[in-house]
């Protein structure tokens, strides 16, 4: 049975985006501009109450899936929360629960994939504190993809970890034809008023918070 969402109705573009391509000083600046914001909104993320952590990441199980719509047997990415983070797994119960597949990120050989998963599964434990599926699990281009963060602002930039295995993964995909439909989960104190963007850096189609819905413009 094939998902019953169709991406084409999405108000976002179906293409490569690519940023300007700044000098290396310029990149400098930039990473050292993101390193302050990432560091500052992850204070603000730890000093947020673990009380009011789990109350708002329990609330995405009710209002995610009526921002999502009718998904069929789409493939959803969640993923496994670290330290402060939003904790998607209610959602990703619910989504399962209304028949979409499940699958977790990946860290292998430099990049990040997606194996499928299911609750019930075994994970392996890996650095940086993550979990993931075992390697028989199969490989997955995500239909939607739940983006965590550091930081966000109000133009659905993202600031992740550093690492920027999500924007390469979303790249990837781009290029293969099959874009996914990215929507970034967090807490509403971790947003900035601009997130600065190196070239690879991509945009998130949009981000929930526990206060509101904000799309990409």
């Amino acid at each position: 049975m094939a998902a019953s969402y169709d991406s084409s109705d999405e108000d976002r573009p179906n293409r490569l985006e690519v940023q300007p391509h700044p000098d290396a000083l310029e990149v400098e600046q930039i990473r050292a501009e993101k390193a302050a914001l990432r560091a500052a909104a992850l204070e603000r993320r730890d000093a947020f109450a673990r009380e009011g952590r789990l109350a708002a990441s329990k609330s995405f199980a009710s209002s995610a899936p009526s921002v999502l719509g009718d998904l069929g047997d789409a493939l959803v990415s969640g993923f496994w929360p670290i330290r402060s983070e939003l904790d998607p797994r209610w959602l990703m119960r619910e989504l399962a629960a209304k028949g979409a597949r499940l699958a977790l990120p990946c860290i292998e050989y430099g990049k990040l994939v997606f194996r499928q998963f299911a609750f019930g599964d075994r994970l392996r434990q890996v650095g940086f504190g993550l979990s993931q599926p075992f390697a028989e699990a199969a490989l997955a281009d995500p239909d939607i993809m739940l983006v965590p963060l550091a930081a966000f602002d109000r133009d659905c930039g993202r600031i992740g970890y550093g690492k920027g295995y999500y924007d390469g993964a979303i790249w990837r995909q781009k290029e293969k034809g099959k874009p996914p439909r990215t929507l970034g989960l967090a807490f509403a104190c971790q947003e900035v008023e601009k997130v600065p963007l190196e070239p690879h850096d991509q945009r998130l189609d949009s981000i929930l918070t526990e206060r509101e819905l904000i799309r990409s413009s």
